[in-house]
């Protein structure tokens, strides 16, 4: 017999990306909703990416649960409280909340303001956005920080918050040499050459890309000339397809030669690599490259030092807090972003450049410090020590 799971009685309806999309929010979706089905409650999944024109039940680790598509605007908050409502039907007397994982200044429906409200907060400036603020002061809505610097941010305007910060599944990420039957470094077609590698969607907003494709890149060109003897992999879409940047385009503007990098393959980009995949990916990669305009957490980071890979990040939002101690945490330049009325930071070119050249000088095999660190997020960990003993408090 398998182990016997404590059982709460409540029904959630999960907004996010759909659960299992291969996105940071999907992968954390599919995490979530699983353990909640296994602790016996009744969750739905609310897709704001990854289901359109149709519902559909949603098989995951412990059973189906329903799959409610997109609504019609830009974030579906349209359709969050018709399908909750739809979702409780023949169970209205249990507890029960919408549980959010997204931006939160998306939620402009004010029929949520009739709902209890469970929201995990990415917080990715340096100072509280105020359409932020605004959510989470809210009677109805729990917040939850996803990271230290998050917790920081609401105590220090007094929003009641707890911290819980997302998982990893470290029985996957760890030191894996190949990738599917080829040796990692192999199938990514180095050999003895300094691998840097990105593992960031090319997504931005406007001329603003929170993911510092230009600055990275920038610094990664600077190195590459007086030091040839390096590649780079790109983990992201190379086309602006999705708002970004033409990357191709970038590449040549940072005098980064076409036959030194290498893209993630388009269909499973798309689609979705394999856990297992992913890990000899980061396993493969001599650093992680990642410092961006801020993050609300950055699970890259935390991927890829569990695979005993060294990160790069910036020293401020959320992944202030996600390095290891043998990686490296570059400075940065206040930015105001307008349109959440707050501070980025726009990483040193400079500092990355330096960072780049300490991680060359550090040995290939896997960092023993990198994977203890990454060891505190691991999924069931979280899980165990921290949801659980929320939810029982919340729904109990």
């Amino acid at each position: 017999m398998g182990k016997q799971h404590e059982q709460i009685s409540a029904v959630v309806s999960f907004s996010s990306n759909s659960p299992g999309t291969p996105t940071g929010y999907g992968q954390q979706a599919l995490y979530m909703v699983e353990r909640m089905v296994r602790h016996g409650m009744r969750v739905a999944a609310m897709s704001n990416f990854g289901l359109e024109g149709r519902m559909e039940d949603l098989k995951v680790k412990g059973g189906k649960i329903p799959h409610y598509p997109k609504g019609l605007t830009l974030y579906s908050d349209d359709v969050l409280p018709s399908h909750h409502s739809r979702h409780r039907i023949g169970h209205e007397d249990k507890p029960h909340a919408i549980f959010t994982l997204y931006d939160t200044w998306t939620y402009q429906n004010p029929e949520l303001d009739e709902i209890p409200i469970i929201s995990w907060v990415p917080l990715d400036h340096i100072t509280l956005p105020l359409p932020v603020a605004k959510w989470v002061s809210k009677s109805n809505v729990t917040p939850i920080a996803m990271s230290p610097h998050g917790k920081r941010q609401l105590d220090s305007v007094n929003i009641g918050n707890t911290y819980i910060p997302h998982g990893v599944d470290t029985s996957v990420y760890k030191p894996t040499e190949f990738f599917d039957d080829t040796p990692g470094r192999e199938f990514m077609r180095v050999k003895d050459e300094f691998l840097i590698s990105m593992f960031a969607a090319n997504k931005a907003s406007r001329h603003i890309h929170r993911k510092a494709f230009a600055e990275n890149l920038l610094a990664v060109g600077i190195y590459m000339r007086k030091n040839p003897n390096t590649k780079l992999y790109l983990h992201s879409e190379p086309s602006a397809a999705y708002g970004g940047f033409h990357l191709p385009m970038l590449l040549e503007a940072c005098q980064i030669p076409p036959e030194k990098v290498m893209f993630a393959d388009p269909f499973q980009l798309r689609h979705g690599y394999t856990k297992k995949q992913m890990a000899a990916l980061y396993t493969a990669s001599d650093v992680l490259l990642a410092p961006s305009y801020g993050e609300g957490f950055g699970v890259p980071t935390v991927e890829a030092q569990a695979t005993g890979t060294r990160a790069i990040a910036s020293s401020w939002a959320a992944s202030a807090d996600l390095v290891a101690e043998d990686g490296w945490l570059v400075e940065g330049h206040a930015f105001w972003h307008e349109d959440q009325k707050s501070w980025f930071k726009i990483p040193d070119v400079g500092s990355i450049v330096r960072a780049l050249e300490q991680a060359a000088d550090m040995p290939r095999e896997p960092s023993e410090t990198s994977i203890e660190f990454a060891s505190q997020f691991d999924v069931e960990r979280v899980w165990e020590e921290k949801w659980l003993p929320f939810f029982k408090g919340y729904f109990g």
